[in-house]
């Protein structure tokens, strides 16, 4: 189906990008046409078989082994792949399977090249296991793009961008990224984490970049209760690879997850409008609140790379992160007393969650440069969900009356 833009009065009049054209449609037909089954079943059945009857000796009807294909999965790669405007896809069995899995397109001695702000997973993998294996990882902040032109080596095969970071939320140019890459050695690849923004609020593709990928356990999927990793991209020949790698290493989703995330599909377009609409909200709120030190939103003009962040996605999804006043008790304070937002690590379900990435989801990032990078013992990250605007913003504001009693 189509994949061109057309006018969305909510997102088009703050400035963004418009909406993707038909991108609740292909998100409900793609992948689930009911004339691929005998049955004509509207919704696509959960395949469970791990083996297929073939008509002869490797002869089958496209599918042989579960982990190679599997029918429910096919359906949920169809429809990644055109909310993505891309030609193909992969589901993995979790993000960083994901990660893994692109990583072993390189060998000991290559080049990667990754935003110095990302997922502390990304971070431990790329340091811990990747770099143990030979692979030269470097580190760089990918929001200065002459530090990205001082990094680049003949070795250098990957650049990885996450985009917004997680957790300080710095947005990077992907399309600039991208052209200083690709003039550097056309066959770099470029690889962005689409996790936060999701394909509704942004498509690396049509930016400059060779590979999306997303921990689908986020917003791809949208309810916390599928771990998954999903990869797309347009290259033939890097597909065949990762598709290879996507069998013979095994990191495959159940075909149950991929029921699941295939269904959060369905909604993604309602529920990222509203998770704009709320977290704008509870950011404007923040901002305003003398409690608060700082809010990073990339919808708020306030945020360094707003105008990037307009011309490169349709908006922005409801993560927060924001400094309260005080001291690390001041924010435990703060985090103790949350009744709506869930302590919780991970984000993007349709509840409201909050963290602390120091003690967190970025502990394992070291000390040093958490504080290079600005995560701070009162930091906090916000993953504002579904919930009445009203009562979110409520909690947020008795919550920061409990860690900043008035006098």
């Amino acid at each position: 189906m189509a994949s061109h833009m057309q006018n969305d009065s909510s997102s088009a009049s703050a400035g963004f990008q418009p909406v993707f054209k038909s991108f609740a449609t292909d998100a409900i037909h793609v992948g689930s046409e009911p004339e691929q089954w005998k049955s004509m079943a509207v919704v696509p059945p959960i395949s469970l078989s791990t083996t297929f009857k073939q008509h002869g000796p490797g002869k089958h009807a496209g599918f042989d082994y579960s982990r190679c294909r599997n029918p429910t999965r096919n359906c949920l790669e169809k429809a990644v792949a055109a909310l993505d405007g891309a030609q193909y896809c992969l589901a993995l069995a979790s993000g960083s399977a994901a990660t893994f899995t692109i990583t072993h397109l390189f060998k000991a001695g290559d080049g990667i090249i990754c935003m110095n702000d990302v997922y502390g997973g990304t971070n431990q993998y790329f340091r811990k296991i990747a770099a143990e294996y030979g692979i030269d990882v470097t580190f760089v902040d990918l929001t200065k793009l002459d530090e990205l032109k001082a990094a680049l080596k003949p070795n250098t095969k990957m650049l990885w961008i996450e985009t917004p970071t997680n957790p300080t939320m710095k947005v990077v140019d992907i399309q600039g990224c991208s052209d200083i890459v690709h003039a550097h050695n056309k066959e770099t690849l470029v690889v962005v984490d689409n996790t936060f923004m999701s394909a509704y609020f942004q498509r690396p593709l049509a930016l400059g970049a060779d590979i999306c990928m997303y921990s689908a356990t986020k917003y791809m999927n949208g309810h916390t209760d599928v771990v998954m990793g999903l990869i797309s991209l347009n290259r033939a020949d890097v597909y065949e690879r990762l598709r290879f790698f996507q069998s013979e290493l095994g990191a495959v989703p159940s075909p149950f997850d991929c029921y699941m995330c295939n269904r959060g599909l369905k909604t993604l377009h309602l529920r990222m409008k509203q998770h704009f609409k709320n977290g704008l909200a509870a950011a404007q709120f923040l901002e305003a609140d003398p409690r608060v030190e700082r809010v990073i939103f990339p919808g708020l003009p306030s945020h360094p790379q707003h105008e990037l962040t307009k011309r490169q996605c349709t908006g922005c999804p409801g993560m927060i992160t924001f400094y309260i006043k005080g001291k690390l008790e001041h924010a435990s304070t703060f985090l103790s007393n949350l009744k709506l937002f869930a302590l919780a690590e991970s984000l993007g379900g349709f509840e409201s969650l909050a963290e602390h990435p120091a003690i967190m989801t970025h502990a394992s990032v070291p000390e040093s440069e958490r504080k290079e990078l600005g995560i701070s013992d009162t930091l906090i990250r916000l993953s504002v969900g579904l919930e009445d605007e009203e009562d979110i913003i409520a909690d947020l504001d008795q919550a920061l009356g409990a860690a900043h009693p008035k006098k």
